[in-house]
C-alpha cells in the first residue's frame, strides 16, 4: 500500500508530489533482490563488482554488464537487471513479442514459428528515466549473421535492428508486454508450452528454464 505524500501543498504540488513519491517507490523496488532476478546472491555480487571495477557512474557500470552471461533472453535480461541492481542500479526486467525475419530453417522448424513470444529486455533507471537494453546476442554472434550489434550508451534504448547490415528485414517488434520488478515465469512458461512445444520439449535451455521455475517454487511452498 501506497503511504499518503506530506500534507500542506496546493493541488497541483500535491499531485507532483504523489507522483514523485510513486516513482521513488517503484525505484526502490527495482533495487531489491527477487525471486529470479536475485541481485543478493553472492554470485551475482561477485560478478558484478567484477565487471564494474572501480567505476564512478551509474552509465558505466551499466555498460559495462551488457552483453555478459550465457543463456536465452529471458535468463541474460534477468542476470543483467540483477548485475545491476547489486551496483545499486534500479533495474527490473521487459518482455515484448518479436518476429525474426531471419530465423534459421532448423530453428523455426524447432519453434514451428518466427515469432520470439515474450523476448527478455533489461530496463535502468539511470540519469531520472527508464532506459531499454537488450543483452540477446553477443557481437561474434552478430558478426557470423550479418546483423547489426547493440550498442548501449545509457541514455538512448538499445533494441534489436528492424534490417540487417545487408538491407535485409531482421527484427519486427510485434507487441510489448512492459516492465515487471521480477520473471513472471508462470505467465512464460504457459505461454512457451502453448506456442512452442517442439522447443520446450526438445531445446535444453528450455529445459533448464521449466526445471529452475519448479525449484524456487517449490523451495516458496516449503517456506510457508
Amino acid at each position: 500500500m501506497i503511504s499518503s505524500p506530506p500534507e500542506g501543498r496546493g493541488q497541483g504540488e500535491g499531485e507532483s508530489a504523489i507522483v514523485a513519491f510513486m516513482t521513488i517507490e517503484l525505484v526502490d523496488a527495482c533495487l531489491q533482490s527477487g525471486e529470479y532476478v536475485d541481485s543478493a546472491s553472492p554470485q551475482i555480487a561477485a560478478f558484478a563488482a567484477r565487471l564494474c571495477g572501480d567505476a564512478s557512474d551509474d552509465i558505466t557500470r551499466a555498460s559495462a554488464c551488457l552483453g555478459r552471461g550465457s543463456g536465452f533472453c529471458v535468463a541474460k535480461a534477468a542476470l543483467l537487471a540483477a548485475a545491476a541492481r547489486a551496483v545499486g542500479i534500479p533495474a527490473r526486467v521487459g518482455f515484448a513479442d518479436v518476429r525474426n525475419h531471419l530465423t534459421t530453417p532448423k530453428l523455426r522448424r524447432l519453434m514451428g514459428s518466427d515469432t520470439f513470444y515474450h523476448h527478455g529486455y533489461t530496463e535502468l533507471f539511470l540519469e531520472g528515466k527508464w532506459v531499454k537494453a537488450t543483452p540477446a546476442f553477443d557481437r561474434r554472434l552478430c558478426e557470423k549473421f550479418g546483423v547489426r550489434p547493440l550498442e548501449f550508451d545509457g541514455r538512448a534504448d538499445s533494441l534489436f535492428h528492424p534490417y540487417d547490415v545487408a538491407g535485409r528485414r531482421h527484427m519486427e517488434y510485434i507487441a510489448d508486454h512492459g516492465p515487471s520488478a521480477d520473471v513472471p515465469v508462470d505467465e512464460i512458461l504457459e505461454i512457451f508450452t502453448r506456442e512452442y512445444p517442439g522447443l520446450m520439449a526438445a531445446d535444453a535451455s528450455a529445459t533448464r528454464f521449466r526445471v529452475e521455475a519448479e525449484e524456487v517454487r517449490r523451495r516458496k511452498e516449503h517456506a510457508s
